[in-house]
């Protein structure tokens, strides 16, 4: 995605922060292991030698997909949330299955979940959710052209209904701040900056 004219040139983009150096690891183990997640627990060694705790969260790597219909008003679903117990508004999203590339994953939970196929699929910037515990990373896309096909195939435990908002129903519920999954928010966002001047 590319924003207007007006938009800075690459050298104008401020660098990334010069690293600093890793921390060394004493030791690791596992604490928990399933085909969901795991929770390791390292010993790592800290700037001038003394040794902290510390553990990480391990799960695959995910997607998420902003639905966008030929007339510009874009998807969402309703989800219901075990967790915390709630349901709200969010894009389709969901774990990368081995073997598979993020654009597969992003095409293949469009469709589960929406009952919808995209004419083209576009990246937007990824992000780390929860990178103080986890490496775990989101691939971002944009779902352009989207249509609907009648297949959504839902798991077991997914509540879901699908409904459409126009691009200023979508804004007024970023700006409220009634968009609490961040694997909505930040896509959304990203891609009505990338958009602010009109279709590309």
């Amino acid at each position: 995605m590319s924003r207007a004219d007006d938009e800075l040139p690459p050298e104008a983009v401020p660098a990334n922060p010069p690293p600093f150096p890793p921390f060394g690891v004493a030791a690791s183990e596992r604490v928990y292991d399933s085909p969901w997640c795991a929770l390791r627990r390292d010993e790592v060694v800290l700037p001038g030698g003394r040794l902290q705790e510390y553990h990480v969260f391990e799960v695959s790597d995910a997607v998420t997909v902003v639905p966008v219909l030929a007339d510009g008003d874009l998807l969402f679903i309703g989800q219901y949330r075990y967790p915390h117990g709630k349901t709200h508004w969010e894009f389709p999203a969901g774990r990368i299955d081995p073997g598979e590339t993020p654009a597969e994953a992003a095409a293949r939970e469009l469709e589960e979940e929406t009952g919808h196929r995209a004419a083209r699929l576009l990246p937007l910037p990824g992000f780390y959710p929860t990178n103080g515990i986890s490496a775990h990373y989101a691939h971002a896309f944009v779902a352009e052209g989207c249509v609907p096909t009648g297949t959504q195939q839902l798991d077991a435990s997914e509540q879901i209904l699908v409904r459409r908002f126009t691009r200023a129903q979508a804004e007024a519920l970023l700006d409220a701040g009634r968009l609490a999954d961040a694997f909505t928010a930040l896509p959304l966002l990203y891609w009505l900056r990338a958009t602010a001047d009109g279709p590309r």
